[in-house]
């Protein structure tokens, strides 16, 4: 447990968009201490510029890792050095706090979910939406529908440029049903606290500016133990539509939830990262019919006071990393549960490239 005098020192490994944001958080808030930033491009010349220019600068994580030995390592990378990362820096007795994946495959994530029970350290995978009060609400107000829930949720990026980039190295070691579909799986499953059976799954490689095997647009559903079922869909690339760009609802049987983000949810909101989390309102309807078999109450509005932006969000996630170290919090759970959509989102890439239904292993 660290000394609540005591400023965490934390390595920051990747200076791209989370990274970025993540170093914004250390450098903001008390409590914590930049070691130093890690990138092996320029990212971390520019992040370290609008951080005022005062962070050691490394190309290479091994060689930052040893100089500035530091208390705790972010890893933002691309998901394929997720594990090496995290396990190299658990072994040299720094907490981890890691981008979603967790790693590549379930057995490298159990893989970095021993060596952190193995350190005696704290692993914290970065899940934002666990952090935002709307989607807390959503998944409240979700298990208040009945059974079984009817869950539809999309998040396609019409991405260019620099962003297209990144979703472009992105694919060659993940697809977008994964990459982003562990989040959503993620909320699903806390909706409705059941064990998922079955996936299935299709994907299409629209573009040949991507590795061979890739997909950059993939849908998948999930059927679940206690009958319910849930979509979710994700393209990146240039030539994806914005028309469906933010679909977030819950159906049940007495009713439906959805996201309403009319701002974030409109054109060319696509390839900004902020969109992705805003919620702006929830709406609630309610299925009850009177005797003439009309709707018995008007849908109802929630507008929450709380509605922090992305950077914010940021913030909570790293508050919670330091409380979670400095009060010795279980993070067990959490840690089973990206295993767990892992788990599923794997199976769910499985299906696009067999073209079979794949059963998800308990």
């Amino acid at each position: 447990m660290t000394d609540i005098k005591q400023s965490l020192r934390v390595l920051v490994v990747g200076c791209g968009n989370m990274g970025a944001s993540h170093a914004r958080a250390y450098h903001e808030l008390d409590g914590f201490e930049i070691a130093g930033l890690v990138s092996t491009g320029e990212s971390k010349l520019t992040l370290n510029a609008q951080l005022g220019g005062a962070y050691p600068l490394f190309d290479e994580f091994e060689t930052a890792l040893e100089v500035t030995r530091p208390d705790a390592v972010c890893i933002s990378t691309y998901p394929d050095t997720h594990e090496t990362y995290a396990i190299r820096a658990l072994e040299k007795g720094c907490h981890v706090f890691v981008e979603k994946p967790l790693a590549e495959t379930v057995e490298g994530a159990l893989r970095v979910a021993q060596a952190a029970e193995s350190a005696g350290k704290q692993l914290m995978v970065g899940y934002i939406l666990r952090h935002h009060p709307s989607w807390q609400r959503f998944v409240d107000l979700a298990k208040g529908l009945g059974k079984p829930l009817v869950m539809r949720m999309n998040l396609n990026q019409q991405s260019h440029g620099r962003m297209w980039s990144v979703h472009r190295n992105l694919m060659k070691s993940l697809s977008p049903i994964v990459d982003c579909g562990v989040h959503y799986i993620d909320v699903m499953c806390q909706m409705t606290g059941a064990r998922p059976l079955q996936v299935s799954a299709i994907g299409a490689r629209l573009t040949e500016d991507i590795p061979a095997a890739a997909y950059n647009y993939g849908q998948l559903q999930i059927r679940f133990e206690d009958g319910s079922v849930g979509w979710y869909e994700a393209g990146w690339g240039p030539m994806i539509s914005e028309t469906a760009f933010f679909v977030k609802d819950v159906i049940g049987p007495q009713g439906s939830v959805s996201i309403v983000a009319k701002e974030a949810g409109g054109g060319g909101q696509s390839d900004s990262v902020a969109a992705h989390t805003r919620t702006e309102s929830l709406r609630c309807h309610s299925a009850a019919l009177d005797g003439q078999g009309q709707f018995l109450s008007e849908d109802r509005w929630i507008y929450l006071d709380d509605e922090p932006d992305h950077q914010e969000l940021c913030n909570r996630e790293q508050e919670y990393f330091l409380r979670s170290i400095r009060e010795g919090l279980d993070l067990t759970g959490a840690i089973q549960d990206a295993v767990s959509s892992l788990r599923i989102a794997l199976a769910c890439d499985e299906s696009v490239r067999t073209g079979r239904m794949i059963a998800v292993q308990p």
